[in-house]
Order: C-alpha cells, then structure tokens, then sequence
C-alpha cells in the first residue's frame, strides 16, 4: 500500500505515479482517509485518489483539530504545497463536501492552474446549511447516526468501546460545521457535480440543485439509489460518475493544454 508521509494531510492507498488525473477525497464528519480505500481501489488505473486524513483520528490522533471548516480547509490547501501537475479534482462526501468547496476557494489565488472538477455529495448547498441547534450530547449524536444510516453507525451501535473512542471526533466533527456560515465570494471557475441519494433524510435531492450558484463552470445534479451513505450500499454509480465526467475533462485538458485544466463551463 502506498502512502504519503505522515505529517501530509494525505493519505494514498494505491500509487500511481503515472495517472492521469488525481482525485483528493474529503472524508465525512467523524470519518477518515479510510473511507475511501475501496474508491481508490475500484477506480481505473488512470484516476490517483488521494484521501485528506483530518487531524484527531488514525494516525493523525494526536494533532489538533482546526477550529473552524474554514481554518481545516487552509490546512489542506498549505498540504497540496506546489501547483498541480496533472488534472485535478476533489470529492467531499457530506462535511467534507462543504471543506472540498472551501478548500477549492482558495486554490485561485495560488495556483495558476485550477480545479479540473469539484464533486460534492450528500450535502446541501453552503448558504443552505442552518444551524440544527443541538449540543450533540451521546444521545442527540447517536439518533442522528442512526438517521443517516451507514456501515460506521452500525458499528458503532454493536460496539461501546468503539463508540466511547469514536464519540468525541464525531461530536467536535458535528459542533464544526454547525459553526460554519457561507461567506458569499465570487463563484468557482470549475465544473461542479452534486451527487445524492435518492433515500437520503438529510439532504433532499430538490436541494443538490442549489450548488449551481457556486460555480460559473457548469454543475450537473445526478442522484442515485440509496441513502445518505449510498456509496456503501453500490459503489458502482460514484465510480460511473467519477470516471465519465473525469475522463472527459482529462481529454479536455490535454486537448488546451496547461490553460484548459481548469474553468470554462463544461455542463452547459
């Protein structure tokens, strides 16, 4: 298994030096790099993931966490270091689709290159986030992951040694981007893709459409069968997305060159 040193906010679980596109992977509130491992293994040879490991969790367990979405989302963007060498895109699932979005905001004054695509899924439009005015007590954050449903809260309801561990990353995860209020800027330059599932009680898929405002690059709405973690249920329809609407971006790229990596609408 390939990896990034430890101190990198990134986590590469198959290295392909050679691909042509590289992916970088926002994991969901109270999750980690490892959320995505079989994403990077079920993609074609082509498309890099490399999955961001927020502080407090895994190997990272000891560094603090930021205390803003905003402040997370600079620290990601310091880790990416020198300009992008090859068509790049990132996929934020839930919270980590709002730190994706953020972190994409302040690629433009640093790399000359930008974005290639911005795929954010199971999450409502930045502005449209309100606060949910609870204090994430044990009780409040338990009913909210059995709510959302997926493979992490089923283990976590089976185990409390495992939930006493998990509880205060996924309450500081919660308490984080309840804090967090869009501040309105110009829009991204890049395509955007908004993915949900169709079963999803915590974003209607009526609210993906919002994300259009955010980008003058084009968006494109596709939901999906499943639940907020859809993914877990068939990983096959992500990884349908990810590769038509890269493959077709990396083509463009290469077709313009340095200057076609990034902006322009792509969707229409």
């Amino acid at each position: 298994m390939g990896t990034m040193t430890l101190t990198s906010p990134f986590r590469c679980f198959v290295a392909r030096p050679d691909a042509a596109v590289r992916l970088y992977c926002f994991p969901h509130g109270g999750g980690a790099a490892s959320a995505f491992h079989r994403l990077a293994h079920r993609l074609p040879e082509w498309i890099e993931v490399r999955a961001v490991q927020y502080p407090g969790r895994q190997d990272r367990y000891g560094d603090p966490m930021p205390a803003s979405v905003e402040a997370l989302a600079e620290e990601v963007v310091r880790g990416l270091g020198t300009p992008f060498d090859r068509p790049t895109a990132f996929l934020g699932h839930s919270m980590g689709a709002v730190v994706a979005f953020e972190a994409a905001r302040r690629l433009r004054p640093r790399f000359p290159s930008p974005l290639t695509a911005l795929f954010v899924s199971a999450c409502k439009a930045p502005a449209e986030r309100l606060p949910r005015g609870v204090r994430y007590d044990e009780d409040e954050v338990r009913a909210y992951l059995r709510e959302l449903g997926g493979e992490g809260a089923r283990a976590l309801e089976a185990d409390e040694e495992l939930w006493q561990l998990a509880y205060p990353v996924i309450s500081g995860d919660l308490r984080l981007v309840e804090r967090y209020r869009y501040t309105a800027g110009a829009p991204l330059t890049c395509p955007l893709v908004a993915i949900g599932g169709e079963d999803d009680p915590s974003v209607p898929t009526g609210d993906l459409a919002l994300w259009k405002d955010y980008t003058d690059g084009g968006a494109e709405i596709r939901t999906v069968e499943g639940g907020h973690f859809y993914f877990e249920e068939d990983l096959d329809p992500l990884v349908s997305i990810l590769t038509g609407t890269l493959g077709q971006l990396a083509h463009a790229a290469r077709r313009l060159g340095p200057s076609g990596m990034g902006g322009g609408s792509f969707f229409g």
